[in-house]
This record gives structure tokens, sequence and C-alpha cells, in this order.
């Protein structure tokens, strides 16, 4: 008997692939900075700058992308994502000197920034029947959150076994593959003149906003790391300035980058405001459970990742077994908020870790709670808001709340770190015990995070029982896999 997936689960594994090898980039290059320094002569500001130069590219043009993706078309933008990460992975891993690294690593945010709009644009127009969508969408979730938790393992058994270089080169073989099988898996898109599509694009809407991303998410980023100055601080005032040039221009435009009635459909609002919390909460989760085992426990960089691997494990076998049953039987708002329920207890735990703490008995209840609620956040703060749209917004909407989690991964790390850092400084006890007193603070900021994502979900949840029987007559909701009404979706 066929499944719900028959047919297209080549371009399924294409997608869900080119998602995990996006979101390993984020921290596989963590462990091998060190290696990394020695060979080129990094110093340590420099070395930050090779995570550094990939967030700020990675969360500065998603927006501007996915407006490229709906006007110039889908496999289109996928295929063009592709080209741009393949090469600064090559050009990353080819790299002798410092300046052309950090030029590498933020060509590959780019080609990050235009594929996760891309895929969800896909995924969406592909898989429209309801337990595919669902099968497809857990598939997803499972990479990103698997790639968020596994790349400091990965990177460690790289850099232990090969070397720092193979970290960006092991992406080139998976790019070129991606690429040839992409014409054959993916679906046409429709042809239109380039005068038409440019005609569409809102090129001083991409300019001024794409601007302002750039700008602010690298100030924010920048305070993560703790090196915010008056430099940074007069940056993020011109990124402010350009922010209010791009509603002026937004307001005037009669084909607008950022359609701002998106913010009058609550599943848009919600899963937006929703990503941002996801963003803050899990992100500095997995930095301080690297410094914990490495800093309080006395592990190495590979010791430390191995410790985070059940985190990984669980996040797959919670995609793959849990969420598309959670999706069909109560939807995506009430997995959004059971996943930051999960998240919250989960991340409770982890903040009573004590310096000598059991793995077993202190550390693994806490961690697989938090195994649990991140892939059905993931899932639960994008699909209500791209199911919400019409077919032809989808990547803008993908491209605003994917921006909205790397903005709100930079401010958790930078608040919970300068909270982690007081405490630690107001301890008068041992260093392991006074840097555990500042973790286990962290972790307890991080699940308070997740709680008000919690209060989110209830919100949409409510909206959505609201919305099963409009006024207007629209057709209600036939069941929990429908993310919202026909009275919610904006023309």
């Amino acid at each position: 008997m066929a499944g719900p997936l028959h047919g297209r689960r080549g371009a399924l594994l294409l997608l869900t692939s080119v998602e995990l090898v996006v979101f390993l980039d984020v921290s596989i290059v963590n462990v091998a900075l060190p290696a990394i320094g020695a060979a080129l002569g990094m110093t340590v500001v420099g070395l930050a700058w090779v995570g550094t130069a990939y967030q700020v590219t990675f969360g500065g043009f998603q927006l501007g992308a996915g407006r490229a993706t709906d006007v110039l078309g889908r496999r289109r933008l996928f295929q063009a994502g592709l080209v741009v990460f393949t090469a600064g992975s090559l050009l990353a891993g080819m790299a002798a000197w410092p300046w052309l690294l950090l030029t590498a690593r933020a060509l590959q945010g780019v080609g990050a920034a235009i594929l996760v709009p891309a895929e969800l644009s896909l995924l969406t127009v592909m898989f429209t029947e309801p337990a595919a969508y669902r099968r497809a969408f857990g598939w997803w979730s499972a990479m990103g959150a698997v790639g968020a938790a596994g790349g400091v393992v990965l990177g460690g058994l790289i850099v232990e076994l090969l070397n720092w270089p193979r970290i960006f080169l092991i992406n080139v073989p998976i790019g070129i593959a991606g690429l040839m099988a992409g014409g054959r898996l993916l679906p046409g898109d429709d042809t239109r003149s380039p005068a038409a599509a440019r005609s569409r694009l809102d090129l001083p809407g991409i300019v001024t906003g794409t601007g302002a991303l750039l700008l602010l998410v690298y100030v924010v980023t920048v305070a993560a790391e703790g090196r915010l100055d008056a430099f940074a601080a007069l940056l993020g005032g011109l990124g402010l300035l350009l922010a209010i040039g791009f509603v002026v221009v937004e307001r005037r435009s009669v084909d607008p980058l950022l359609p701002f009635r998106f913010f009058r459909v609550p599943d848009v609002t919600g899963a937006t405001m929703a990503s941002v919390i996801v963003g803050a909460a899990h992100v500095p989760a997995f930095v301080f459970l690297a410094l914990y085992f490495q800093k309080v426990q006395g592990y190495t960089a590979l010791e430390s990742g191995l410790a985070v691997l059940p985190i990984a494990i669980g996040n797959l076998l919670v995609s793959r077994l849990a969420v598309p049953r959670a999706l069909a039987r109560l939807g995506p708002r009430m997995v959004l908020t059971l996943g930051m329920g999960f998240m919250a207890l989960g991340l409770a735990l982890l903040s009573r870790m004590p310096v000598d703490a059991d793995l077993v008995t202190d550390y693994l209840p806490g961690a697989l709670l938090f195994a649990v609620g991140l892939p059905a956040v993931f899932v639960g703060s994008t699909l209500p808001a791209v199911k919400a749209v019409a077919e032809h917004e989808t990547g803008v909407v993908s491209g605003l709340v994917n921006t909205a989690q790397r903005i709100g991964a930079g401010l958790g790390v930078a608040v919970l770190a300068a909270l982690a850092e007081q405490r630690t400084n107001a301890s008068s006890g041992p260093e392991a015990v006074s840097l555990n007193e500042g973790y286990r603070l962290t972790f307890l900021a991080a699940a308070a995070i997740a709680l008000a994502g919690l209060m989110v979900g209830l919100w949409l949840v409510r909206r959505g029982r609201n919305a099963v029987a409009p006024a207007d007559g629209a057709a209600a909701e036939t069941g929990p896999e429908t993310s919202s009404s026909a009275s919610e979706h904006v023309s």
C-alpha cells in the first residue's frame, strides 16, 4: 500500500538533507576553532567571527531571499542557494588566510539564507495532503533539531579523525548531489519574464530591509559574544534608521517585500513571536551545556559533544515517531504548546545539575525532555504561519519566521551570558562552583523563556478554536491538521 509520501520520498530526502547540513554548519565549527586558529594564526576575536560571519548573513538575507523565492521560483532559488552554499563551503575548506575563511563563511550564510525559505516553500506546495505534510514537516523539524544538537559531535569526530578543512569540504559532494537531483525531483517553476519578475521584487524594500537586518543581527551577535563597543552601537543606530526607512517604503509600495497585513493573521504573528522564543531558549541551552561539561565537568570538546548526543538521538526519534501523530491528532498549535512545555520542564531540570552531576540521574531526564520539546517547537512555530498565507507568499513568510529565530538566538545568548557572568562573579566559592551557579541560572532563565512560548502557544490554540466556526459562513476547519480557516488566510 502506498504511503502518504509515495513518489516524493526522494524530494523529501533532498530537502531535509540540505536542512540538516545548513543547521550543522551553525555549530560544527565550534570544536574546530583551536585547530583553525593554530593553522591560520587567528586571534580570539578573529575565531569568534568564524561563527559570527555565518550567523549574520544567515539571519540578514532571509527576508529578501523569501520574497525572491515567491517571485523568481522555488526550485530556481533552492538551486541558487545550494550553489552559493557549496561554493562557500569549498572556499572555506581551501582557505589559507583568515580573511578568505571569513569571506567564505559569510558566503555560506548567504546560501543558507536563500535555501531555508525555498525549502519550506517547496515542502508546502509539494506535500498538500494532511498526512503527507505532517510527515514531511516532521522530518524537516527532525533535521533542524538534529543539526542544532549534532554539530559539535560531528565536528569533533571530523577534527579528531581527519582535519579541520573537512568540516567544510564534506558539504561539497552533498551540494553537488543536491544540484544534480534537484532538477529531477523538485517541481518546476512558473515561467515569467525577467522584467515582470524584477517589477515584483520590491528592490527598495529588499535594500532597506536586508540592510537593517544585517546590521541589527550583527549587533545582537557581537553583543552575545561580549564585544559590544561604540562602533557596534553606531551600526545598531544605522540599522534602526534603515528599519524605519523600510517601514516607510513598505507602506508606499504597491507590491511590498513584507506586507504588513500578515501581522493581522494570528497564526503569522504568533508563529513569529514563537520563533523568537524558540531561538532565545534552545540556542543558549546548547552553548551552556557545552560550557558546563568542559569547564565544570572537565570534559574534552569531543566528550562534551558526545554528552549532547542523546539529545540529537531523541530529536530524531520524536520527530519520526511522535510529531506526525501529534500533528494529526492535536494540530500544529497544540504541538507548539506542548513542545514549549516539555522544553521548559527539561531546562528547569537542567538548572538543578550540581557540580558533580551524574549523567544518568542528574542530566538525562532534563536532556530527554528537552529533546522531546525541540522538534515539536521547530515544526509548531513554522507550520501555522506557512499554512496561513497564500501559496505564492510562503517564501517570504518562512523567511520572516526563520529570521525571527536567528534574532531570538542572538538576544538569548547575549542576555543569558550576561546573567551567567553576573551570578558567577557574585559567587565566592571555588571556580567550578561559581561557574556552575552561573550556568544553572541560564538554564532556569531559558526555562522561563520557554514558558513564555507556552503562553503564545495557548493563545494560538484559543484563536484557532474561535476560528473553527467563522461568522462569515466560510468552511470550518475539518480537523486539527488544517492550520487555519479560510477566513484567516491572507489573500
